[in-house]
């Protein structure tokens, strides 16, 4: 990475929405200081202008995540994989039928240069014939990683999937786990809500730690 030509206004300047600014580009550099500096990229409409986001609450996920002794029981029925199937699970998330879909095309192509430079990352699900049936995909930054979206075709699949992600990001010492937004699933899962400035502060220590490097087990 060179560095971006582009300049962000602090991620505290977000308006009610949670919006810093719109435009720039969405080039490597660009998105890479945006993550560092706790905004992400999100259209505004499809394929439409780009908006810089930094909502306040921030969710994030625990890297001890909880899991039930369900869950623990679906597991055993499927394997995982990383960055085997990086397209397809950017595909399966971005599908137009998903309600409040924002995976568009520029969207796709950014974060598919960034998974070709070792900057973004899938964790897989496969069942027992090994098929694709589940996955979450989102940037790795010095000590943080952003999930972005996750899928899944089979019950549990997805649920499995971050699970899997969790444990990987502990084994790495990861140290921050971004999810951006609440939702009811994410809190099910065990997400809770840090207000901006606290955010903040656990992100300025995650970028700066040493970048860990993601392997397929």
């Amino acid at each position: 990475m060179t560095g971006s030509s582009w300049v962000f206004p602090p991620a505290d300047s977000a308006d009610e929405h949670g919006i810093v600014g719109i435009g720039a580009d969405l080039e490597p550099d660009t998105v890479l200081a945006a993550y560092s500096q706790g905004l992400f990229p999100m259209p505004l409409e499809p394929d439409g202008p780009v908006a810089w986001w930094s909502p306040d609450p921030r969710a994030v996920m625990p890297i001890d995540m909880h899991v039930s002794r369900s869950l623990a029981k679906s597991m055993r029925s499927f394997s995982f994989t990383i960055n085997t199937s990086f397209i397809e699970v950017m595909q399966a998330c971005a599908n137009p039928d998903r309600p409040h879909g924002w995976i568009d095309s520029q969207i796709m192509n950014a974060y598919t240069r960034l998974h070709e430079l070792g900057w973004a990352h899938s964790f897989e699900t496969r069942n027992a014939d090994g098929e694709l049936v589940g996955g979450v995909y989102g940037i790795s930054v010095g000590g943080m990683f952003a999930g972005e979206s996750m899928f899944h075709t089979e019950t549990d699949a997805s649920k499995a999937a971050l699970v899997f992600l969790t444990k990987t990001l502990k084994d790495m010492g990861i140290e921050l786990f971004d999810v951006q937004w609440m939702t009811p699933h994410l809190s099910s899962l065990g997400a809770i809500d840090l207000s901006r400035n606290e955010y903040l502060r656990r992100l300025d220590k995650a970028v700066n730690s040493d970048r860990p490097s993601f392997t397929s087990p």
